[in-house]
């Protein structure tokens, strides 16, 4: 890359923030990308739990809150909780297969789910310090692994919502593919001809156009607006009494080492794009949040919280890597949780403005992967098969969800997940042939230098 060219790509020192207007539509690009994902699991959970429509907002608006404030602490830190940089924070996708089966359990439903999500949060927390020491586990070869299927796990999400999302009708419709095409063209433009500001907000400004020609259309939803309160608090334990009962319990215990797993691999992969090395004392304090967040979001009437994976390649696209964005967006999604008209504005957003900004940011998760694997020993034949074989683990739950449908439903939540899966395949074989083969790889290297 010529010296020319690293001009238009302007990076923020981690600690240096940026003016506030700047800030904020940063912060704002967060929110929008990862909005659609927060509300997806207590709109999927409140469904299942048979909700009203009243309900399910409510839900919605507690899981915005613990977000937001989950978000600031990951970001800012706060004592020994919190790893101090650009992370977002929302709702897991890990828990939502163990949560539906117990939103139908006779004596469990939300209050059941509520109270394994405290009890799990709280077995977070006591092993967090723990599963920071695993950081010696995630060699270049390991994280670019993780990385690279992080990317590739996100990619169906965002053809999905390119082609219209999938409760379209006309699923690959023109009108959608148009859209997203000039949602993506715009932010290639941009980063193309532009600089500085213009590059640090260009997802916003492609995704505002998109909702603007989307909205002449026709595409964007408003119906119901005016029934939305202007301002609405969130007041802990609205639906009850959290109950506990062992086997939830111990099924939500999964998921959290599941979710610690998946955000070691995020903190990791957001470490190499911000150029800091991620220690495992700021991996514990990361994790550490993560369970803090699970445990007071029982409370709150939402459920247990990890790092979004979709930020990492907003951070790495617009090269503004200093936390106060992330701290700003987390303000964001607070004020959206008092503001339910607000956030049913965000949320009428068409899944192919969505889609068609996520194909590059995923994407950038994915290039991101590629550029750390170059760390490694990638001509060695044996790196070779580990990058394959944990690749492939990660397609299977992406290419047939259904694949791991026989298996015991405890194992749901690593079947389920192509990053937990490409995850523990990439530790299990860097171990098998590295660790425990470390002698005789050394051996067969002298006799390779020797002949």
């Amino acid at each position: 890359m010529s010296e020319s060219r690293k001009a238009y790509i302007p990076i923020a020192p981690p600690r240096e923030p940026l003016p506030l207007f700047q800030l904020i539509l940063v912060g704002l690009q967060h929110v929008l990308l990862m909005y659609g994902g927060a509300i997806a699991v207590p709109l999927i959970i409140g469904q299942a739990a048979g909700l009203s429509r009243e309900e399910v907002a409510f839900l919605i608006n507690a899981d915005l809150l613990v977000a937001g404030v989950a978000t600031i602490i990951q970001s800012f830190g706060i004592g020994p909780v919190g790893i101090r940089m650009p992370v977002m924070m929302g709702a897991s996708f890990a828990a939502v297969g163990s949560m539906v089966a117990m939103a139908g359990m006779p004596g469990v439903g939300l209050q059941g789910i509520f109270g394994a999500t405290i009890a799990a949060g709280f077995f977070g927390m006591l092993i967090a310090p723990f599963m920071s020491k695993v950081v010696r586990f995630f060699p270049p070869l390991v994280t670019g692994t993780v990385i690279t299927s992080i990317g590739l796990s996100l990619f169906p999400v965002a053809v999905n919502w390119a082609g219209g999302g999938h409760e379209a009708e006309t699923f690959g419709s023109p009108i959608y593919l148009l859209v997203a095409g000039l949602v993506l063209a715009v932010i290639l433009l941009i980063n193309r001809f532009m600089r500085g500001f213009w590059v640090n907000v260009s997802v916003l400004v492609g995704m505002g156009l998109g909702y603007i020609l989307a909205g002449s259309i026709g595409m964007v939803d408003l119906s119901g607006l005016n029934e939305a309160p202007w301002l609405q608090v969130v007041t802990p334990l609205h639906f009850g009494m959290p109950t506990f009962s062992l086997a939830p319990i111990l099924s939500m215990c999964l998921v959290v080492v599941i979710i610690f797993v998946e955000s070691t691999g995020m903190f990791l992969a957001l470490g190499k794009v911000t150029d800091r090395e991620v220690t495992p004392g700021m991996l514990r304090r990361g994790l550490l949040c993560d369970a803090g967040a699970s445990f007071i979001a029982g409370f709150f009437n939402t459920f247990t919280h990890s790092s979004f994976a979709q930020n990492i390649g907003l951070v790495q696209m617009t090269g503004v890597r200093c936390r106060y964005v992330t701290i700003v967006a987390g303000a964001l999604l607070i004020l959206l949780s008092l503001l339910p008209k607000a956030a049913f504005l965000i949320a009428s957003i068409p899944p192919a403005v969505l889609g068609g900004a996520s194909i590059a940011m995923f994407g950038m998760v994915t290039a991101t992967g590629i550029k750390i694997l170059q760390e490694a020993d990638i001509g060695d034949r044996r790196n070779q098969l580990l990058v394959a074989v944990s690749v492939g683990f990660g397609l299977i739950p992406v290419v047939r969800p259904e694949f791991f449908a026989q298996m015991p439903q405890w194992m749901e939540p690593i079947t389920h997940s192509g990053i937990a899966m490409a995850t523990v395949c990439a530790l299990v074989l860097n171990v098998l042939f590295n660790i425990l083969g470390g002698a005789d790889r050394a051996m067969h290297n002298d006799v390779c230098h020797q002949h």
